[in-house]
């Protein structure tokens, strides 16, 4: 009796423990966090809104923020991080936001939290990294918004210039597809499985098709025929009215560039293509024709005269 009440106290006991410790915040699944801060008056920075979609899109939890908000936004991550609920966290910012993404990174630091990624797309000053920070990722177009490496600094730095790319200036670098391309990568590859449940994607509406042959509504109709109705047959349907044929183009009287036989020759650089002059034949039709000379009466030329003629 004795042992066997032993034997439930030591099983009450361990079941208690583990409830207990799979339960406290250090066991449980964190999710990663990507911080995305605008720049100047939240208008010049609604490329930090759409590659936050395209992350929420991914599962990966991302939130859109002023670049005024990152003291507060980084006293609750770290306040977060350290209660088990939120890591790995990832930063990114345009102009502005760039600037307060280095600077967040930093101040986490100062308070013992670490942070994966820095993303900054064209600040407008050059920073250093803390070493806390794991991994910065400098998109600019500006040689003195590079950033640097700061004391105790050991991840890996990357200052990337797009200056030779003419269609990239400060106000659309934030909206580059090719950017974002670039960043979403990143971004999955620290991510791992620390993802929220990606949203259900909206279906489509379902389009019914015409049955085929020998089936109704995607089940295959018996060979004698008993217990399903038959298909109507699908009228045809009217042929569409033929176009009149276009009158054919009357030749000028002319030899212009419409009845000529000579080839046209190739189109000029500017698109417009280049129409041979007609050719010219007799007098130009504007000037008056010359006034015809009077012809001289044909005198018919005169017998000869014989010898005999003239004796008589």
């Amino acid at each position: 009796m004795r042992a066997w009440f032993r034997i439930t106290a030591v099983g009450v006991v361990a079941a208690v423990m583990m409830l207990a410790l799979g339960s406290s915040p250090s066991m449980a699944q964190s999710r990663a966090h990507v911080y995305l801060l605008r720049g100047l008056l939240n208008i010049f920075s609604l490329g930090m809104d759409t590659l936050a979609a395209e992350l929420n899109k991914r599962g990966v939890y991302a939130t859109v923020h002023n670049h005024t908000e990152w003291q507060g936004l980084a006293n609750q991550a770290a306040a977060n991080y350290k209660a088990g609920k939120e890591g790995p966290i990832i930063i990114i910012g345009h102009s502005l936001g760039a600037d307060a993404a280095m600077e967040m990174a930093n101040y986490l630091g100062a308070r013992g939290v670490p942070v994966a990624l820095v993303v900054p797309f064209d600040g407008t000053q050059s920073l250093s990294a803390g070493k806390n920070v794991q991994r910065v990722l400098n998109l600019t177009q500006r040689d003195y918004a590079y950033m640097r490496r700061g004391a105790g600094f050991q991840g890996t730095l990357t200052n990337v210039d797009v200056r030779s790319d003419p269609n990239i200036d400060h106000l659309n670098i934030d909206k580059s597809p090719r950017l974002h391309g670039r960043v979403i990568s990143e971004v999955l590859a620290v991510v791992g499985g620390h993802r929220m449940a990606a949203p259900d994607a909206p279906k489509p509406a379902s389009v019914r098709a015409p049955a085929a042959s020998g089936e109704t509504d995607g089940a295959k109709a018996s060979p004698s025929g008993e217990g399903s109705a038959k298909p109507e047959a699908t009228p045809a349907a009217p042929a569409a009215p033929t176009a009149p044929a276009a009158p054919a183009t009357p030749a000028k009287s002319g030899d212009g560039a419409m009845n000529s036989t000579a080839p046209m020759r190739p189109v000029a650089d500017s698109g417009t293509p280049i129409i041979a002059l007609p050719e010219t034949r007799g007098a130009p039709a504007s000037s008056a024709a010359p006034a015809t000379p009077p012809r001289k009466p044909i005198v018919a030329a005169p017998h000869p005269v014989t010898a005999s003629q003239i004796a008589e």
